[in-house]
């Protein structure tokens, strides 16, 4: 992962969880405490947070939208691969879109489709509420304003009560041995159970995602069928996936 990519999450996992030991962003994100005492010092010196004793915070300011910060990255990538996943999709067919701004960028190309499409996203939600070619599902749950999301036992439930032909599953990255990975605890089996109310799991990880961070085990690369990149994915993670037997599309 390259140096921004993990600063950035470094900020959205204090924005997310607040003030963190370095030990505990060490093993979050994959990484030695080093690297992350590095890191952490190239931040303070921009100011984009505080270092503490032990560890950081983020600095008080107006800066302090996870979703837009997340949002703005990588933004041709992941139109490339909402294109890529879009492609995929039949009319008829029901879909579940998984909470994420590539998630979000997907809703906006299916505008005007025949499909059915099931979500705990909020912004997927606000994309296509008036669109009256597409038969929306919300699920139900705690809402999680920063991400846009809906979470808990609520969602699980729903889940367990809906099918759909396709989930198009993101992820905060993907390990070297294809292992899908969250940073939020909170979520993962939200995605475990969207995983078992689909035919078919594509998961949508653009470039910036290989190899990728996270605390939480979301899945092995055995319980995917497809995985929808870009040309910068990281070759040896590839492989994993297809030595796994999942197709590799490259958007």
């Amino acid at each position: 992962m390259l140096p921004q990519s993990r600063r950035d999450l470094i900020l959205r996992t204090l924005r997310a969880d607040g003030p963190s030991e370095v030990r505990a962003l060490a093993d979050k994100l994959g990484v030695s405490q080093a690297t992350i005492r590095r890191d952490l010092e190239h931040l303070d010196t921009e100011g984009r947070l505080t270092r503490v004793y032990g560890g950081a915070m983020v600095v008080d300011d107006d800066h302090d939208d996870p979703w837009a910060d997340v949002a703005a990255e990588r933004v041709e990538d992941k139109d490339a691969v909402a294109r890529a996943c879009a492609d995929m999709i039949k009319d008829g067919e029901t879909v579940l879109l998984d909470i994420g701004t590539t998630a979000h960028r997907l809703a906006r190309l299916l505008h005007g489709r025949a499909l059915t499409v099931i979500t705990s996203n909020l912004a997927v939600f606000d994309e296509l509420r008036d669109d009256e070619n597409v038969e929306l599902v919300l699920l139900g749950g705690v809402v999680r304003r920063a991400y846009h999301s809906l979470v808990g036992y609520l969602t699980e439930d729903n889940l367990r009560q809906v099918h759909a032909n396709r989930l198009f599953l993101g992820t905060s990255g993907v390990r070297g041995d294809g292992a899908v990975m969250d940073t939020t605890v909170v979520e993962v089996p939200v995605k475990r159970a969207m995983i078992k109310a689909a035919d078919q799991v594509v998961l949508m990880a653009d470039g910036g995602k290989f190899p990728g961070v996270g605390m939480a085990r979301v899945c092995g690369p055995e319980i995917l069928n497809v995985v929808v990149t870009t040309a910068s994915a990281d070759p040896a993670t590839r492989r994993a996936f297809t030595d796994a037997g999942v197709e590799v599309v490259e958007a």
